[in-house]
C-alpha cells in the first residue's frame, strides 16, 4: 500500500470511488475557500457583494429572501404536512376547520420541490463566488453584471436556455407524476376522503395483490389487458402489412382507388367510428335487425350478459383494427418501395417461394423499420381507453366477481371507474404504476432484442 493511500482517513477509504473523489474535492474546497466565498455559503449573494458585484449579489440575496419568506410563512408547514397528511379533522358540528390530506400532499410536494430548487440555486451561488475568487487570485477583475449576462448568452447559453424549461417541467410535469406515485402509498379513497384524514399506507397494494374481490378483478383485467395488447398489435400490423402488399401488386387494378377506402376510415375521428359500431351491434341495431328478419335470434353483443363477453371483445379487436390498420398500411407502403427488387429476383432464381421471400426478405425489412412504431402501438393498445369506453360505457358485469368493472375493461378503464367515478384514488394510482412498469419493461425488452437495435448497419 502506498504512503498516500495509508495516510487517507479511514472514513474516506471506506467510501466508493466516485463518492471518495467527491469527498476529497469537498475537503480541498473547504481548505482553499477564502472568507468571501464562505460569506456566500452563509448568505447567498453576500460574497458577490464583497467582490463588488452589486447587482448579481442583490439578485441572489433577493431570491434567498423570497425563498425564506415563503418557507417561514407557509412552506415549512406545507413540508410538514407532506409527512403527516393532516393532524386536525374537520368537525362541522363544532365548527372546527380541518386539514385536507390531498391538498396537503400536493402543497407538501410543491414545498419540497421548491426546497430542491433553492438548494440548487444555493450551490450555483457558491460556485459563482468560488469562480470569482479564482479570477481574483489570478489578478483579474471580477465580472460586472453586463459581462455576466454576456457569458450567460454565450459561453453558458445552454444553462440559460434550459433553466426555464427545466423549472417548468419540474413544477408542471414531474410534480403531478410524483403526486400520482405517492397517492399509491396512502389509504386515500373509498371511505377515507375529505373531511377524513388519510395516512401513509400500503393498503392499495394489499387490495390489488390480495385475495379479495378487488384483487381477483385486478388479476382478470390484467390478463385480459396483456392478451388484448398483444392481439391488437399483431392484428393491426399483419392486417396493415397485408393491405400494403396487396395494393403494391401490379396485377391489382385501380390500387390507388382501393387504397383510398382505408385512408378514409383512418381520417374519420376514432370516437365517431366507435359510436357507429356501437349502434350497429346494439340490440336494436341493423345487424340484429337483419338476424331477426332472417329468422334468427338477436345476439347480445355489447350487454353485461356472460354470453356477450367474447362477442364484445372480438368486436373491440375488429373496431380497433378498422381504426389503426390504415396507418400501418401507409407506413408499410413507403417501406416496401425501399426494398431492392434485385433481392426478390435473386431469391426467385434460387428457387424461393413467395412465402419464403416474404419471411426472409419482406418481413425482416419491415420489422426493422417499424419496431419502434410497433412498440408505440403496443403501449397505445395497452392504454386504449376509448374502444370499450365508447362501446360499452356504463356496463358493469354482474357475474364473475368483477369489482366496478366489466369483462372487457382494460386497466385504464378500470382505473377511470375506480378513481373518477368511485373515489378509489390510492388504488387507481397503484394501477397506473402497474401500467407504467409493464409497458416500460416490455417495451425496453422488445426494443433491446430487436434488429433495429442490434443490427442497425445491416439494413442501411
Amino acid at each position: 500500500m502506498s504512503i498516500h493511500a495509508s495516510a487517507r482517513p479511514a472514513g474516506l477509504r471506506a467510501l466508493p470511488g466516485r463518492l471518495r473523489r467527491s469527498a476529497r474535492s469537498l475537503c480541498a474546497f473547504m481548505r482553499w475557500a477564502p472568507v468571501r466565498v464562505w460569506l456566500s455559503v452563509a448568505v447567498m449573494g453576500l460574497g458577490q457583494l464583497c467582490y463588488g458585484q452589486v447587482l448579481k449579489g442583490l439578485v441572489f440575496l433577493g431570491l434567498e429572501a423570497l425563498g425564506l419568506w415563503y418557507f417561514l410563512t407557509r412552506g415549512l408547514s406545507d413540508a410538514a404536512g407532506f409527512f403527516t397528511l393532516g393532524v386536525q379533522q374537520e368537525d362541522l358540528w363544532l365548527g372546527i376547520p380541518g386539514d385536507n390530506s390531498m391538498t396537503m400532499l400536493i402543497l407538501g410536494i410543491f414545498a419540497l420541490v421548491l426546497l430542491g430548487l433553492m438548494g440548487t440555486l444555493w450551490v450555483c451561488n457558491i460556485r459563482d463566488a468560488a469562480f470569482t475568487a479564482r479570477e481574483v487570485e489570478k489578478g483579474r477583475r471580477p465580472r460586472n453584471f453586463l459581462q455576466t449576462l454576456h457569458c450567460l448568452a454565450d459561453e453558458k447559453f445552454h444553462v440559460t436556455a434550459l433553466t426555464l424549461p427545466l423549472v417548468t417541467v419540474t413544477i408542471f410535469s414531474l410534480l403531478p407524476i410524483a403526486f400520482m406515485i405517492l397517492i399509491a402509498f396512502t389509504n386515500l379513497g373509498g371511505d377515507i376522503v375529505y373531511p377524513r384524514l388519510a395516512d401513509w399506507s400500503f393498503s392499495a397494494w394489499e387490495k390489488l395483490f390480495g385475495v379479495g374481490q378487488l384483487g381477483g378483478t385486478f388479476g382478470k383485467i390484467l390478463s385480459w389487458n396483456v392478451l388484448w395488447a398483444v392481439l391488437a398489435t399483431a392484428i393491426n400490423f399483419l392486417g396493415g402489412l397485408a393491405l400494403a402488399l396487396l395494393f403494391n401488386k401490379r396485377n391489382v387494378r385501380c390500387s390507388r382507388f382501393w387504397r383510398a377506402f382505408p385512408i378514409l376510415a383512418y381520417a374519420i375521428p376514432g370516437f365517431i367510428s366507435m359510436l357507429g359500431f356501437k349502434f350497429m351491434f346494439s340490440q336494436s341495431g341493423p345487424i340484429n335487425s337483419m338476424l331477426v328478419d332472417a329468422g334468427r335470434d338477436s345476439i347480445f353483443f355489447l350487454t353485461n350478459d356472460e354470453s356477450a363477453k367474447w362477442w364484445a371483445r372480438g368486436i373491440g379487436l375488429f373496431v380497433n383494427a378498422w381504426i389503426s390498420m390504415p396507418s400501418i398500411m401507409l407506413m408499410a407502403t413507403g417501406i416496401l418501395t425501399n426494398i431492392n427488387p434485385d433481392l426478390y429476383e435473386a431469391s426467385a432464381l434460387d428457387g424461393a417461394t413467395p412465402f419464403k421471400q416474404f419471411r426472409s426478405i419482406t418481413l425482416p425489412f419491415v420489422l426493422f423499420s417499424t419496431t419502434p412504431v410497433l412498440i408505440g402501438q403496443f403501449v397505445g393498445n395497452f392504454n386504449n381507453f376509448g374502444i370499450f369506453f365508447f362501446m360499452r360505457s356504463g356496463v358493469i358485469s354482474n357475474y364473475g366477481d368483477y369489482f366496478l368493472a366489466s369483462d372487457t375493461d382494460l386497466l385504464i378503464n378500470w382505473l377511470y371507474n375506480l378513481s373518477v367515478d368511485n373515489n378509489y384514488y390510492s388504488v387507481g394510482a397503484a394501477i397506473s404504476l402497474v401500467i407504467f412498469v409493464i409497458t416500460s419493461t416490455l417495451s425496453l425488452m422488445v426494443y433491446v432484442r430487436s434488429a433495429a437495435y442490434k443490427q442497425e448497419d445491416t439494413y442501411q
